[in-house]
């Protein structure tokens, strides 16, 4: 699937505005920033602006304001690090209506090559209904428009989709394409064999997913919290395990759907067992190993086992491309890491294209040192899961299409 849409590769700037759409929403702790990945993924499209000659107008939202200004949520303190990342002033327009005079002083005195940066568009309440006033408010600013902004690309909000229908030129940046052509390409066209590994807590996040991809891929490798939901279906016992009761019947329908399919459905053949979730999270946990024909009744699986560390690794060794969306278990505490470690290292290990799903893989890879290993790390989390579904992300529509 190749992105059919224009890019800022096909447009001119020089003496332009150009709004660009980034996903600046990172995490902050008393001001500061604690993971700039989602900055520097945004500069190569704005480094490209910046040469050819354009007046770069940035906007992004931060967190969930709900439509009112929060300090804490403002975007100075990107402004601060983007200054820093890029070498020149990037000027912080501080408007509590994101478009306001500051905005249109600020806009009115760029010269070429200038940077501004526009205040949390969500501090609007009509962002996220994509309403119409902050769709205009945000095309009188500029002549083109530029979304780079995957992580949001499955939303249709003003500063992605509404503002699309008042500029003439509306292009994605290279951020956007890279996503769209690595998932894309994974998904659509991807060389065999194709392994896609989903975990995470819950099967209903990931219905959609696991239909579309078991009709794509040769292997599909289930692990996290929803895996008990398939030994579940597969009339073992439990314990107390996170399980979705309204969803056991869909997982018998999978597990029956891979074999008319002739596909490979990988799940546990062992697991991590506890008497209690951890609280608080990371908390020192006594852990014991058990086949998943004998879990006891009053434990929870809270990761895969050692003998499936060593299955899913052996699947992915021969693949030769690689999707994985979601934990095998509780990563964010040490003991329970083991599993979603072992992925990381066999997806380390192979040749293959590795794409990594956003979301907490993404966070599970770079927290684990792996990142660079990865062939690609997408920057959207829900977006990468509704690609992976085979939806269509309105953000990626609203672009004009090469002639």
């Amino acid at each position: 699937m190749s992105l059919n849409k224009k890019s800022v590769d096909d447009i001119h700037v020089k003496g332009l505005r150009v709004l660009v759409r980034c996903d600046f929403n990172v995490p902050l702790k008393d001001g500061k920033i604690t993971d700039e990945n989602r900055l520097v993924a945004a500069l190569p499209t704005i480094k490209k602006l910046i040469q050819d000659g354009g007046k770069v107008i940035l906007c992004s939202h931060l967190g969930k304001p709900k439509g009112e200004p929060k300090p804490e949520l403002s975007l100075a303190p990107v402004a601060v690090r983007l200054s820093e990342l890029l070498g020149q002033e990037v000027k912080f327009a501080a408007d509590p209506e994101v478009v306001g005079p500051n905005a249109k002083a600020a806009v009115a005195a760029m010269k070429d090559g200038d940077v501004v940066l526009l205040e949390n568009t969500r501090y609007r309440a009509e962002e996220t209904k994509n309403g119409e006033a902050f769709s205009k408010d945000l095309a009188s600013l500029c002549d083109v428009f530029v979304d780079d902004a995957f992580g949001t690309a499955h939303r249709a909000h003003c500063s992605n989709v509404g503002v699309t229908q008042f500029v003439k030129t509306s292009v994605v940046g290279y951020l956007m394409e890279k996503e769209i052509d690595f998932l894309g390409k994974a998904v659509e066209n991807p060389v065999r064999p194709f392994v896609a590994i989903l975990g995470g807590a819950k099967v209903a996040d990931k219905l959609n997913v696991i239909a579309n991809l078991l009709e794509k891929c040769d292997t599909l490798v289930i692990g996290g919290g929803m895996a008990y939901t398939f030994l579940k279906a597969q009339g073992k016992e439990i314990g107390k395990s996170l399980v979705d009761d309204s969803k056991v019947d869909y997982c018998k329908e999978m597990i029956e759907k891979a074999k008319s399919l002739g596909k490979e459905l990988l799940l546990p053949v062992d697991t991590a067992i506890v008497s209690e979730f951890p609280n608080p999270i990371d908390a020192p946990v006594e852990v014991e190993y058990v086949s998943v024909d004998s879990i006891p009744t009053d434990k929870l699986g809270v990761d895969i086992g050692p003998e499936t560390c060593r299955l899913y690794s052996e699947a992915v060794k021969n693949a030769k491309t690689v999707v994985w969306n979601g934990p095998m278990g509780i990563f964010e505490n040490p003991t329970l890491a083991k599993g979603t470690i072992a992925v990381a290292e066999a997806l380390a290990e192979t040749d293959a294209t590795t794409v990594i799903g956003g979301g907490d893989s993404a966070a599970a890879v770079n927290q684990l040192g792996f990142g660079d290993k990865m062939t690609h790390i997408s920057t959207g989390g829900g977006a990468s899961l509704e690609f992976l579904e085979g939806k269509e992300l309105p953000g990626v529509a609203a672009a004009n299409d090469r002639d």
